[in-house]
């Protein structure tokens, strides 16, 4: 590391840890030199984007000169209507992990912490680590949000909490009977973000959303995104819900045109695509099905999920399983980044996908 760098860049992004994705198909083509590749990596929509948002999208690409609507007025008009909210508590960000960033320069300072469950998604922590805010991890019971032990975690410089439900990459769910008793508990002047952006799958009718309380005047953030069951997520585009008094905080930090306009038009025609939503939603819950059987059938424990993956156990070191399985062109993603070194997290695809990853499993186990 040259000296200038070492002396002058903030100390804190030598802390930050680099986000893992989920290895992409061209780069698999290129390493292993193999064509016929499906990726089961990334949580993303295996029926495609909303027809509804392409088509938009289509019909928009002779405006690439003009600037974008910096407000996001028609979508953020739009989302105020689908959940009878006032507009002036809508954010609308380049994917909801703008808007972490955005919350943590909004509100975080040096040496202040947030509480958030391990494993969960590694933004929070790196967009804490950015602001020089320290992280607090809680272990999951049950692969699932350790609510009073995230709780009795609070100190006096507790900024925020930190919520993702469904949970990434476990897949389960905080109930709304839980979600009240914990905010029954919380410190108003605390922060508490619910990162919802797998929430469209939830089949339980225990779930329980962030919604409730922001409806309530809590400080609370809902965060949502386009990205999966909309299947828009090379668009980057997601939106949160929370207290006007929040929302006009963090547009001061937002930069403006932070949305592209392609990415606002089609999330804008995606809304009313209901037939997209549906069959995204079918197809996740006929794939959760098959895959429950055949890891039942080979022997393997899973977490039962509410989202678009599922977390399992491979029952042997999870590198060795995921780079057999890349070299048969299946890309899933691995659990030793979570902290798990046994374990997977596949993507429900569409059944021909399944049914190709369960007969190529079968065989990396020699089953």
């Amino acid at each position: 590391m040259g000296q200038f760098i070492e002396k002058k860049a903030r100390k804190e992004i030598f802390s930050l840890k680099p986000y893992t994705p989920g290895k992409p198909i061209e780069e698999v083509k290129r390493e292993l030199g193999l064509d016929d590749i499906i990726k089961l990596a990334s949580n993303e929509n295996p029926l495609g984007a909303s027809q509804k948002g392409q088509k938009a999208i289509e019909e928009q690409l002779s405006q690439l000169h003009l600037y974008p609507d910096s407000n996001s007025f028609y979508l953020k008009q739009k989302l105020s209507a689908m959940f009878d909210i006032p507009l002036e508590t809508v954010l609308v960000g380049n994917g909801s992990d703008e808007l972490l960033k955005l919350l943590a320069e909004t509100f975080l300072n040096v040496d202040d912490e947030i509480i958030i469950g391990e494993p969960s998604f590694s933004e929070y922590e790196f967009v804490a680590t950015i602001m020089g805010a320290k992280t607090l991890f809680v272990p999951m019971k049950d692969f699932t949000h350790d609510l009073d032990s995230m709780i009795a975690a609070i100190t006096p410089r507790t900024k925020m909490i930190i919520i993702c439900n469904p949970n990434n990459p476990t897949g389960t769910i905080v109930t709304k009977e839980e979600l009240a008793s914990m905010m029954s508990r919380i410190p108003e002047d605390i922060l508490v973000i619910f990162d919802e952006a797998y929430y469209e799958y939830v089949s339980s009718s225990d779930y329980g959303s962030g919604l409730d309380f922001i409806r309530q005047g809590r400080n609370a953030v809902v965060l949502r995104t386009f990205s999966k069951i909309y299947g828009l997520a090379a668009l980057r585009i997601g939106y949160g819900i929370t207290t006007q008094e929040i929302t006009e905080a963090v547009e001061k930090v937002t930069e403006p045109f932070n949305v592209n306009m392609l990415a606002q038009i089609g999330a804008l025609a995606a809304l009313d695509d209901t037939q997209h939503v549906e069959s995204s939603i079918q197809t996740n819950e006929l794939g959760k099905a098959y895959l429950y059987k055949s890891f039942e059938e080979l022997g393997l424990s899973y977490v039962p999920t509410e989202a678009n993956f599922i977390f399992f156990d491979t029952g042997r070191n999870c590198r060795e399983v995921f780079e057999a399985l890349l070299r048969m062109g299946v890309i899933v993603r691995t659990g030793d980044i979570f902290g798990y070194p046994n374990y997977l997290r596949v993507t429900v695809g569409t059944q021909d996908q399944n049914q190709r990853f369960i007969a190529s499993l079968k065989q990396v186990l020699g089953q």
